[in-house]
């Protein structure tokens, strides 16, 4: 009876294989998305935050690919672009989001009314949709602003202006600038890249009255107002900025900001938080805000950006991704971040709901300033002259990205004494034209 003995063994043995299969099945049902992110502060704090996301998902698993916002920028356009599909969730720009969802690159976010879409501040809507559809979710946005010490300005019988002027602030500069007691009269951009010295830049061309293209999409690098903004910029930070500024950005901008050593920076509004946290700033109480400054014109001399969560159109996982963006995204997540860690420190620049909240507005000082700021960016008329472009500190044009970087590694060697600003623009002219002549703009 050999034969029945083994079948009635068997159900004891497929039991503990089935078991052993079920509990492996169970294992490899959770779906792993890697999120590529940047290694900005309210980033940051979402990863940490994220255990809530996993707690309410069990059957997803977050892996995070962290990187300074040069490397994020290629690896993900990288990714996107050859279809690698290395990443699940991609943290994008404004400049990235409607180009790359024009070519099919991205998946469209679909929300429930739970996530209130008319919530979203309209600016920041707009540059994130392609004929009504959303292509990518704002996490926090931005504008920019004139950051400052008011007790050093007070110190000098002085007082900000709330619209100053660009030579108010060379002026204002130099009286500020001690650096034997480790205060430099102002801190600016100088890291070469499009989303790093020539965000700033671009808004400084802007106001002094200059543009990328004109309507006939040919570079005006070696116009008067380049020129001009370009060696005003030079002359300011080599005089009374901190020593080696053409490799600060905004990361190194705001360590030295928040150990007292910056009069003042004029940068994202997002970082007018961080300035004002006590536990992040040594200087929390003395920091004071104004618009950003202008010149010939307040046209672009304040940019408009956010950085946003969005799937690629090959994702494997769009569901489980859909379900993070939207978490991350959302009303109950500014609520989540107030409740961790404080309303001042809330992901800004995104909801009506963040401005209008009371608890808000009494945490965060800076809240009117950095609304009046954004709504104020207008990325179809940020130029003196027409312009053919949408944008205020980047023009929305695939070839810009290469352009940016290129031109921002020769206004750094500006900054930093290797070539003069005019061989600079002259250099940034002749390989503008090449790439827009490639890119098949004009002959």
């Amino acid at each position: 009876m050999p034969h029945s003995t083994h079948a009635a063994a068997a159900p004891r043995r497929w039991t503990a294989a089935a078991l052993a299969l079920v509990l492996c099945a169970g294992a490899s049902a959770q779906t792993e998305l890697v999120i590529a992110t940047v290694n900005n502060g309210h980033m940051i704090e979402m990863q940490k935050l994220s255990r809530h996301f996993e707690q309410a998902h069990p059957d997803i698993k977050l892996k995070w690919v962290t990187l300074e916002e040069g490397v994020l920028r290629q690896r993900v356009t990288t990714d996107i672009a050859t279809r690698g599909g290395q990443f699940d969730v991609m943290t994008i720009g404004m400049y990235e989001a409607p180009i790359w969802g024009r070519k099919g690159w991205l998946q469209e976010l679909k929300t429930d009314a739970a996530y209130d879409v008319d919530d979203l501040l309209p600016a920041i809507r707009n540059g994130l949709s392609i004929d009504g559809k959303l292509y990518a979710a704002p996490f926090y946005g931005e504008s920019s602003m004139l950051m400052y010490r008011k007790d050093l300005v007070g110190k000098l019988g002085a007082q900000m202006p709330e619209r100053p002027t660009w030579p108010q602030v060379r002026a204002l500069a130099a009286k500020l600038h001690d650096p034997g007691n480790g205060v430099y009269g102002i801190c600016l951009r100088g890291k070469p890249g499009w989303g790093d010295n020539m965000a700033f830049l671009t808004t400084l061309v802007n106001t002094f009255g200059g543009q990328w293209f004109d309507m006939q999409w040919k570079p005006q690098l070696l116009s008067k107002p380049w020129k001009e903004a370009i060696s005003f910029y030079v002359d300011l930070l080599r005089n009374y900025g901190p020593p080696g500024s053409s490799a600060n950005s905004f990361n190194e901008i705001l360590a030295l900001t928040n150990s007292g050593k910056c009069g003042m920076w004029v940068d994202a509004t997002s970082a007018a938080s961080f300035v004002s946290d006590p536990k992040q700033s040594k200087v929390a109480g003395q920091m004071a805000f104004a618009r950003a400054p202008i010149m010939y014109t307040p046209k672009g001399a304040n940019w408009l950006w956010s950085w946003n969560l969005a799937i690629p159109a090959g994702s494997r996982k769009v569901d489980a991704a859909h379900k993070f963006i939207i978490w991350s995204t959302s009303k109950d997540y500014v609520q989540l971040v107030a409740k961790t860690n404080g309303w001042a420190n809330v992901p800004t620049g995104v909801r009506k709901s963040t401005y209008a909240n009371p608890e808000f507005q009494k945490a965060a000082h800076f809240a009117a300033a950095e609304k009046l700021a954004i709504d104020s960016a207008n990325p179809t008329d940020s130029t003196l002259p027409e312009s053919p472009y949408v944008g205020v500190q980047f023009a929305a044009i695939p070839e810009f990205q290469a352009i940016g970087i290129a031109v921002g590694q020769q206004m750094s060697a500006a900054l930093a004494g290797r070539t003069s600003v005019d061989a600079a623009l002259q250099a940034s002219q002749i390989l503008t034209e090449r790439e827009m002549k490639k890119g098949g703009y004009y002959k």
